[in-house]
């Protein structure tokens, strides 16, 4: 199985979790790395539905 990409800083991802005085379980990583992947994932769809060969802001978040 090929190694999964890393989207999000670590360290960041902790220190927001931490700032509301919250702990972070080891599986958090790879639920936002795998969050962020069907984002991309879904938004190269749309863009190539659109006929582009640009993913914009909106094909990430259509409703932003």
């Amino acid at each position: 199985m090929a190694k999964a990409a890393n989207y999000v800083v670590k360290s960041v991802v902790k220190q927001a979790i931490s700032k509301a005085k919250l702990r972070s379980s080891e599986d958090v990583m790879g639920a936002l790395n795998g969050m962020i992947e069907w984002y991309i994932q879904e938004a190269v769809k749309r863009a190539k539905a659109n006929g582009r060969q640009t993913v914009r802001g909106h094909d990430i978040c259509a409703s932003c």
